[in-house]
């Protein structure tokens, strides 16, 4: 990825992407493989990065974050999932676990919960989805009932990522009557009596990324990890997919970028013929537009990224971003697999990899259907 010309806004956001690039090829790129091939969560790594300042970039700095706009943010999970996707989704999911406390938390939330959240000590996971209902999240059925000074939560979230590993919880549950005005959000700690952690998912791609179902059997919650008012929590949860979709849009070009360096380099090396693949023009025309389509899907990406940082509306920029991204993660990883070859088959080289973890960026943060879905509203509302 060092061909990528970045055009960032600060002297330190530059001294960020190289050290990015730097924790990338020493901490990632060799031990992808290994943690992969056992399926083993890299939770000291996380912790490196977190260490490092990654993990609280796009949060204030008195609580410990970086401070840097979300287009550098993008940036920095970019090229960690060029390295190692699982590494850089799970950054981006706990950026989502920290938007509540951090864009709706009390002062003394913020005070008491965020600085080890940002650097790394805490890793949070974001329960929303349910068996029953995924993209209906607004009639989700997890209820939670006030008892004195606890919240008594029943019912069973789905496809949570970190579930097992994760130090704190956010969990979206009904407290009020139907519908989106009835649901809010509880802060709730990993050994929260009554919640239980459900057999790990056996996922097709980012193996070393565990996702179980999380069941909660009148699972105490203390009131004052009620984030935000009762009745906010859906306004919370969609306030914060918005930006999370610019987290799996980031991992989208990222990981194309790794498969299509990896295959451009396979096919200046590989020979067909008395000569490199790569001169044969069926080879180097599926690689130009790989190459197109990773620069317009980043250009799209930092353009939603540039609208919320200026604090303009974005929302359906990040849907725009999310499903063009991960349609060409898929589109892309395909093609380098089949410039491979055979070679492109087997686990020896990474493309086969990244095309299986591609794959999820269509589905996680609201399905590419759903995007389609926000998107056309929007026209028709204009």
């Amino acid at each position: 990825m060092a061909s990528v010309v970045r055009m960032l806004p600060t002297p330190e956001a530059h001294d960020l992407i190289d050290l990015t690039y730097e924790l990338a090829d020493k901490e990632l790129a060799m031990k992808v493989d290994e943690f992969e091939g056992r399926g083993e969560f890299p939770r000291e790594i996380i912790r490196t990065l977190g260490r490092s300042g990654l993990l609280g970039l796009p949060y204030p700095a008195e609580y410990g974050g970086a401070e840097q706009p979300y287009e550098v943010y993008l940036q920095v999970l970019e090229i960690l999932a060029s390295r190692w996707a699982a590494v850089a989704e799970a950054i981006s999911v706990h950026t989502l676990a920290c938007y509540p406390v951090a864009h709706h938390g009390t002062p003394e939330q913020r005070q008491r919960w965020l600085p080890e959240m940002l650097g790394g000590e805490l890793l949070g996971a974001y329960c929303l989805s349910e068996p029953a209902g995924g993209s209906d999240a607004a009639n989700l059925s997890t209820r939670a009932v006030k008892d004195r000074d606890r919240y008594f939560v029943n019912g069973t979230k789905a496809w949570i990522t970190h579930a097992g590993v994760a130090d704190f919880y956010n969990v979206f549950a009904r407290t009020g009557g139907p519908g989106p005005k009835g649901i809010s959000c509880l802060l709730a700690p990993s050994d929260t009596a009554g919640l239980h952690v459900q057999a790990r998912e056996r996922t097709m791609g980012l193996k070393s990324s565990p996702v179980a179902q999380v069941s909660f059997d009148d699972a105490a919650v203390p009131e004052d990890r009620l984030v935000g008012q009762e009745g906010e929590g859906f306004r919370i949860a969609m306030g914060a997919l918005d930006s999370g979709r610019l987290g799996i849009a980031a991992c989208a070009v990222g990981l194309a970028q790794g498969a299509l360096d990896y295959a451009t380099a396979y096919a200046k090396d590989r020979t067909q013929f008395g000569q490199a693949i790569i001169d044969f023009q069926a080879v180097a025309f599926m690689l130009a537009d790989a190459d197109t389509q990773i620069s317009a899907a980043r250009a799209l990406m930092l353009h939603a990224a540039r609208l919320r940082d200026h604090g303009h509306p974005y929302s359906i920029e990040a849907a725009k971003a999310k499903l063009f991204a991960s349609d060409m993660a898929m589109k892309v990883t395909t093609d380098m697999v089949q410039v491979l070859g055979g070679a492109g088959y087997v686990a020896d080289h990474p493309v086969e990899r990244y095309f299986r973890e591609a794959k999820v960026l269509q589905i996680v943060e609201g399905t590419n259907q759903i995007q389609r879905l926000v998107i056309g509203r929007s026209l028709a509302k204009d």
